[in-house]
């Protein structure tokens, strides 16, 4: 017979304090730790290097889906009736990232720009086209033989269409959007932590005091405007006072760093090979370290209904089915649509990522070339790449934007956006400090590197026609048309078409690649490795986007196990 012993009194009170001391020498290795490399301690309260011994893993921001990296085949295209030769199959590598769970809608396009009208004030002439540069072109609705002034009247802020991803946005507005989202997620973090004063995000901001991520990093003191009711000095602005007597001792590390682990990375559009990867989705496909055949679309299977028995037939997407038939026969059969749809509206992909195939096509960040140079880069592929860095003011310390030094562009179709804000540090293009005798980068401006192979390269001189070309544009691979705006002596301003019958291609740096088949687009665009391309400064009806983060720390979050 079987029996259960008692543990002695005396046994257990041993355990108990065996157990105490281990959890109090965790604690102190996660609080007060030695150095492997000094033997100091570590996060002393007297000072010395403090670090976060405490940090786990990312946090997982706001929309976003946590998608693991790997292999897969770039530009695998089943059928390729257009024959460009645009998407030759290569093996790349990507790195794990987050990625929106769904297109960016117009309620938190909407979101955005209330927040920019109420900072940076239109009425006001310094700021006016802040806000303006901002808002979507709702005029891409506009049709000549059809009516579709409903939408260009509502679509965005009506709120029936809410929950519908936001179209009219142009690449560079894109990018604006990313930049904003970052500044307010990291800004609320720091809220919370209690490194900002509560609500300030909502009650202090004006222009000339708001929250930038990099300003807080590298000039806190300059965050808000520089003010210390804002930018508390230390968590929740503690104040320690000194045994015995009345004064306070300010904390060692005032402000939160990067060490600290509370900042996220930034939001920003993904790459075009992290978005192809994406949508994709081949671990659905996964056969130990190979996949099962090629998906066709982001969803398993050669058709684009459901085979599932409760939707058998039903549309997995939302596409132009042919000539005159965005939706189908009205009733069940249809895809639900005869513009854009409702975000969430059809089945998600492996990766949990919503409309990764139609409703809207999505900008993603690189910029077009004909060719994927794999042989120069298989690992997280990108061509884009604008270096820059901070610019440095008279005293050597980091230069923040002003409402006296903001930067405005203007765009070849005389749309006015700006390129910095206040409160934002200004940047310049790195320069020989950080390029001399490097081997991995030599320039600013990397999008032109390594642009085709030598026989199929041309260099287009510059001509008479080609006015306000730069020097760098006297000699180019592709030989586009050059638009130009300038104003004249009385402010006006001055378009330039260029109308050079010589023009070869429509292709140049500023072309951004698009993916993904919208409700415009024929089923054959739902592939996720056809690419097309656009102008960065141009927006449509039929071309969104989502945003994406990159991971820091370890490509996984749990610990491989086999699978049998």
């Amino acid at each position: 017979m079987k029996v259960n012993k008692i543990m002695p009194v005396k046994s257990f009170l041993t355990l108990i304090i065996v157990m105490g001391i281990t959890v109090s020498c965790s604690k102190m290795s996660n609080s007060t730790s030695s150095s492997s490399a000094t033997g100091w301690k570590i996060n002393d309260k007297k000072g010395g290097f403090q670090f976060n011994g405490k940090y786990k893993k990312q946090a997982t921001a706001p929309g976003l889906v946590f998608v693991e990296g790997g292999t897969f085949t770039m530009g695998k295209v089943q059928d390729d009736v257009m024959r460009d030769w645009n998407n030759t199959p290569n093996q790349q590598h990507v790195m794990s990232f987050y990625m929106d769970e769904t297109e960016v809608t117009n309620k938190m396009y909407m979101e955005y720009l209330d927040w920019v009208k109420n900072v940076f004030s239109p009425d006001e002439e310094n700021y006016k086209n802040i806000y303006v540069g901002a808002c979507p072109d709702t005029l891409v609705w506009r049709n000549r033989l059809g009516y579709t002034e409903t939408m260009t009247n509502n679509y965005l802020r009506h709120p029936a269409y809410s929950s519908y991803p936001v179209v009219g946005v142009n690449w560079i507005q894109a990018v604006e959007f990313a930049k904003w989202r970052t500044q307010r997620v990291n800004e609320n973090t720091l809220e919370k932590e209690g490194y900002l004063k509560k609500d300030a995000k909502i009650t202090d901001a004006k222009a000339e005091s708001t929250f930038d991520t990099e300003t807080y990093l590298n000039a806190p003191s300059k965050t808000f405007g520089g003010d210390e009711k804002i930018v508390l000095r230390g968590k929740k602005g503690s104040m320690s006072k000194a045994k015995g007597g009345k004064d306070a001792k300010q904390p060692k590390n005032v402000y939160a760093q990067r060490s600290s682990g509370l900042l996220l990375p930034e939001y920003r559009l993904p790459t075009e090979a992290e978005w192809e990867y994406a949508a994709a989705a081949d671990i659905g496909q996964r056969e130990y370290n190979i996949y099962k055949g090629q998906k066709k679309y982001p969803w398993s299977g050669s058709y684009t209904r459901s085979a599932k028995r409760q939707v058998k037939g039903d549309q997995l997407a939302n596409f132009k089915q042919g000539k005159g038939d965005y939706g189908g026969i009205a009733g069940w059969s249809d895809d639900g649509a005869d513009i854009t749809q409702v975000v969430k509206y059809y089945p998600p992909n492996d990766y949990g990522l919503y409309d990764m195939a139609g409703n809207v096509a999505e900008w993603v960040a690189d910029v077009y070339r004909p060719i994927i140079d794999d042989e120069v880069s298989d690992f997280n592929y990108f061509r884009g790449n604008i270096y820059t860095k901070n610019k440095l003011g008279d005293d050597r310390k980091a230069e923040v934007v002003t409402a006296e030094n903001i930067k405005y562009d203007t765009l070849p179709n005389g749309k006015i956006i700006s390129r910095n804000v206040p409160g934002q540090i200004a940047q310049i293009p790195v320069d020989e400090n950080e390029t001399y005798l490097r081997q991995n980068f030599s320039t600013s401006d990397n999008r032109d590197y390594r642009d085709g192979e030598k026989q199929s390269s041309r260099n287009f001189k510059g001509s008479v026609s080609d006015e306000g070309a730069s020097l760098k544009d006297t000699k180019r691979m592709y030989d586009a048309p050059i638009h130009n705006v300038t104003t004249d002596s009385l402010g006006n301003m001055v378009r330039k078409f260029d109308t050079s019958t010589k023009r070869t291609t429509l292709v140049n740096n500023d072309v951004r690649v698009y993916k993904g088949g919208s409700w415009k687009d024929r089923a054959y665009w739902l592939d996720p490795a056809q690419r097309r391309y656009f102008p960065q400064d141009m927006a449509t009806d039929y071309i969104g986007f989502r945003c994406a983060m990159s991971r820091v720390g370890p490509k996984a979050d749990k610990k491989k196990k086999p699978r049998n």
